[in-house]
């Protein structure tokens, strides 16, 4: 059932199989799509040309599948990327799947081969439907005209249902010009889901239970919408709230109940909060996030598992009681039956620490810059709402780790794919999806090369945005992982062109740090520019062990 329903038309009229693909997005209320045309999906582009659709043509089809992931990611609404079949298909998997991982919604539109030859070996032909299949909530090629409508509705409604994730339409070349007579299908929001009482008395009993049970958000509170309530919540019962590094900001870090993420490869000070817990809530938790044997090592914690969807299965996750529903009624009904708890003296610790780590960087003049230094000074570059993109890297334990954010999605990580490369690419559609909002990628050196040429579409389209590069001429996150296991490192260096000068050529503002106190400076004046500006900061990365050390040597009480 439903309570409100959107159509463009009741009357069918003949036009052709592209052209009705476009009305149907239309009629999902897409506004950008992000690719790139060839051969087999001329039809699909040039129906685009009489739609209020704005195409976004990408360098490279990775990028338009990062610019639909992020898209979907802040808007909760598919974000649409296009691709000609083979290998322009293929590109688009990366994308593809950092969202199915990352449950955010996206839907695929390639081209395929003519039907009359995708039952033998024929050229740039693979099966993009079974390729997709493991990156994928569903995917189908359109074989039957007809069946336009009802395969574009079925892509977007399995996108954005709870899990979200990314889903596939395959257009036959020769299928996509054939005309047919058909409507788009009506859009229906699904009601709220309401919390059983039963559930919710047995969760009020649990928490009364409990001596001293810690909050665990996830990413999909972001997507519930649910901060308010789970600021009510935490503040109602006294309860200390740890996000994931795809929750951060549901729960404001300036409160002095926040603990900070909770990812890190090593125990880090909000991990001991954990080690004392006999109960764990988890507000919008997916298990992709943060394995759960990282926080419930002995499995002997209970578990309150709060979400839309059912728990998965996982030895190290035993549920006690599960409520599948509204996260923030599910957390309001909680709120007003359970009992307040007392302070964990743990949990005021693990807060000092992470902020007196924060402050002495933020103090630091040093140069290369110190990791702590640069967050410090991106974080007093940026306002409560604007959006920074983290990509993959040393630069992501840091920021995920120590960048306050006080909104959600405010701070984007790459955390079930962990990909490199998604930020440049994700800045443009970020701002695209937030256009008052102030963007900034932050990405190392091996990161940024992965995607660069996206910076001639942000230029070219007139997307403005500032990008962080941290520069230590080394895949840095890799060096570190190597030194902590192995000692030593291995195949991780390598050498980088000018950044100022490879900005400017694409039409960008380039800027090089010399000195610490040169780069909050250029950060505000960067952002206030109306263009594209690239930063480049050389970091220095041996701070990496000495924390690493650090954290290895606490022992509690902490």
């Amino acid at each position: 059932m439903s309570d409100s329903t959107t159509s463009n038309s009741t009357t069918s009229t003949s036009t052709t199989v592209a052209k009705l693909i476009v009305r149907c997005l239309e009629n999902e209320g897409v506004e950008f799509i992000f690719g790139m045309p060839g051969e087999e999906n001329i039809h699909l582009v040039d129906a685009l040309l009489g739609s209020h659709i704005r195409f976004i043509l990408v360098r490279h089809e990775q990028g338009a599948s990062f610019m639909a992931d992020t898209y979907g990611w802040l808007t909760h609404k598919a974000g649409v990327c296009l691709a000609t079949l083979g290998p322009g298909a293929i590109n688009l998997t990366l994308g593809t799947a950092n969202a199915q991982l990352d449950s955010h919604p996206l839907v695929a539109l390639v081209a395929q081969a003519g039907l009359d030859r995708l039952f033998k070996e024929s050229h740039q032909v693979v099966d993009l439907v079974g390729l997709f299949r493991p990156i994928t909530k569903w995917g189908a090629t359109l074989v039957l005209a007809e069946s336009a409508p009802e395969l574009v509705r079925k892509a977007f409604k399995q996108a954005q249902s709870e899990r979200p994730g990314a889903t596939l339409v395959a257009v036959p070349e020769d299928v996509a010009p054939l005309v047919v007579s058909a409507e788009p299908l009506p859009v229906r929001q699904p009601r709220e889901a309401m919390p059983s009482t039963e559930q919710v008395a047995r969760a009020v009993d649990l928490l009364n239970g409990a001596q001293m049970p810690v909050v665990l958000a996830g990413a999909g509170a972001s997507r519930d919408g649910c901060s308010a309530a789970l600021f009510r919540f935490a503040e109602r019962l006294n309860l200390p709230v740890a996000t994931t590094f795809l929750g951060k900001g549901v729960f404001p870090d300036g409160h002095p109940q926040a603990l900070g993420a909770l990812g890190f490869m090593v125990h880090d000070y909000a991990n001991f909060v954990f080690d004392q817990a006999d109960l764990v809530v988890t507000v919008g938790y997916d298990l992709v996030e943060y394995p759960p044997a990282r926080w419930c090592p002995n499995r002997d914690k209970k578990v309150l598992h709060i979400h839309r969807s059912m728990a998965e299965v996982d030895s190290s996750y035993p549920v006690t009681v599960g409520i599948e529903s509204s996260i923030a009624k599910a957390l309001d009904a909680i709120a007003a039956q359970a009992e307040p708890k007392r302070s964990m003296a743990v949990a005021a610790r693990a807060r000092d620490l992470l902020r007196e780590e924060l402050d002495r960087g933020r103090r630091d003049s040093s140069f290369p810059v110190k990791p702590q230094r640069l967050v410090a000074d991106i974080r007093a570059a940026m306002g409560e709402s604007d959006i920074v993109l983290c990509d993959t890297g040393a630069l992501k334990m840091w920021m995920a780790r120590l960048y306050p954010c006080y909104r959600p999605e405010t701070c984007l990580i790459s955390n079930g794919l962990a990909t490199m490369g998604f930020a440049l690419p994700g800045a443009i559609a970020a701002r695209l999806a937030r256009p008052k909002c102030r963007v900034l990628a932050a990405m190392g050196d091996g990161a940024f090369l992965m995607n660069s040429q996206e910076l001639e579409t942000a230029v070219r389209e007139r997307v403005h945005f500032v990008v962080v590069i941290w520069v230590d001429d080394c895949y840095g996150l890799i060096k570190w992982k190597q030194e902590l296991e192995l000692g030593r490192a291995a195949h991780v260096a390598f050498t980088n062109p000018d950044f100022v000068k490879y900005a400017e050529s694409f039409g960008a503002k380039g800027y090089a740090i010399g000195a610490a106190g040169e780069l909050l400076p250029t950060l505000q004046k960067a952002l206030a520019d109306d263009t594209v500006s690239v930063i480049a900061c050389p970091v220095d990365y041996s701070e990496n062990m000495r924390l690493t050390d650090k954290l290895g040597k606490l022992v509690p009480p902490i």
